[in-house]
């Protein structure tokens, strides 16, 4: 049986199966393959691991496909590859997950934008604001006093 889906709306994927292959790239010394771009190479090695954890479901199998070789080519953007190199390894979980879920067309990948929105909050929440704290230590009512 012929797996087919509507391309322009490409089903949601786990983030184990995404993190699974993108830890096989960084296992293989391909770690920088969201700011690099991906070879043919890298994304064989991605296909083959994500086929191989969905022996039975090759539809799982091609929507995690179709999404890794999205997120890889959305980090091709400046503000996200600004975003990575500003917070490091700590953005590629968060990435991942917010590939796995957001909406996809398969023509045109996932917008540059929504996706920095979605990453943003995603590492955002993994932030806990200081409250009462301020820059130069006064209090509050007294900050703006003449």
């Amino acid at each position: 049986m012929a797996t087919t889906f509507d391309i322009s709306d490409v089903p949601a994927a786990d983030a184990a199966d995404l993190g699974a292959a993108m830890r096989t790239l960084i296992e293989n010394g391909r770690a920088l393959v969201l700011l690099n771009g991906a070879s043919a190479d890298d994304l064989d090695a991605a296909c083959a691991v994500l086929q191989n954890r969905h022996r039975t479901a090759p539809q799982g199998s091609l929507a995690a496909v179709i999404r890794f070789r999205h997120l890889i080519e959305v980090f091709a953007t400046r503000r996200l590859q600004q975003l990575l190199l500003d917070t490091g390894y700590a953005a590629i979980a968060p990435a991942i997950s917010v590939a796995a879920c957001m909406r996809l067309n398969g023509h045109r990948g996932f917008n540059p934008q929504l996706f920095l929105l979605e990453l943003s909050a995603a590492l955002a929440d993994n932030v806990i604001a200081m409250e009462g704290y301020r820059r130069d230590h006064a209090p509050r009512e007294h900050r703006y006093a003449a």
